[in-house]
């Protein structure tokens, strides 16, 4: 007697590639290092920041970042996490664009201290620009919770769209929050920076 091994098919999904080093007018986007974990444990100790985000615990300390950045440092995972720096080095937030479920996510976050400065649409068109050079005809998910309009007019100023609303667990605050789904359609990047 034999067994039929029934395996759905994978899909393919194109990888981006090595992790680039990004430079822009003020910041600089480099891989991370473990170095960094006091940084990020700082930056994440803050509930204003960890709060708008689903998968950070709080409290968060040392062990959290050191316990992300092993696997991230490694150099293993087909996502980029970006450190953003600034002009002396110093880690202050994250832009990531994630393989999850078969589909590029992007994630970001910033230390509280450098809010309101323009930082992190510098950061996030940057690297969505190189990541759309590297694979030009893929559609990025993101998302934001319903209470950070910020986070989402900035996705909206890149030419990402909203496709829909549902609830998700956040980690940091213990409960079911009201999620606004978004999309990025290949060359919606450069069509919104040309408006």
């Amino acid at each position: 007697m034999s067994a039929i091994s029934l395996e759905r098919p994978r899909p393919q999904v194109a990888t981006a590639g090595a992790q680039p080093v990004i430079t822009t007018a003020r910041l600089t986007l480099r891989p991370h290092r473990l170095s960094d974990a006091d940084a990020i444990a700082e930056s994440l100790s803050d509930f204003a920041v960890t709060r708008m985000l689903a998968r950070v615990p709080a409290p968060y300390d040392r062990q959290d970042a050191l316990d992300w950045l092993v696997p991230v440092t490694a150099g293993r995972l087909p996502d980029w996490q970006m450190a953003i720096t600034d002009g002396d080095d110093a880690h202050i937030g994250v832009v990531s664009i994630e393989l999850r479920h078969g589909r590029w996510h992007l994630g970001y976050w910033l230390n509280r201290y450098y809010w309101r400065r323009g930082y992190m649409s510098e950061a996030v068109s940057a690297a969505l620009e190189r990541f759309a050079r590297r694979i030009p005809d893929t559609t990025v998910h993101s998302g934001v919770f319903a209470d950070n309009p910020a986070s989402l007019r900035l996705q909206e100023k890149l030419g990402f769209r909203m496709t829909g609303c549902s609830e998700i667990f956040s980690f940091a605050r213990n409960t079911m929050v009201t999620h606004v789904e978004t999309m990025l359609q290949p060359g919606a990047l450069q069509q919104a920076r040309a408006e």
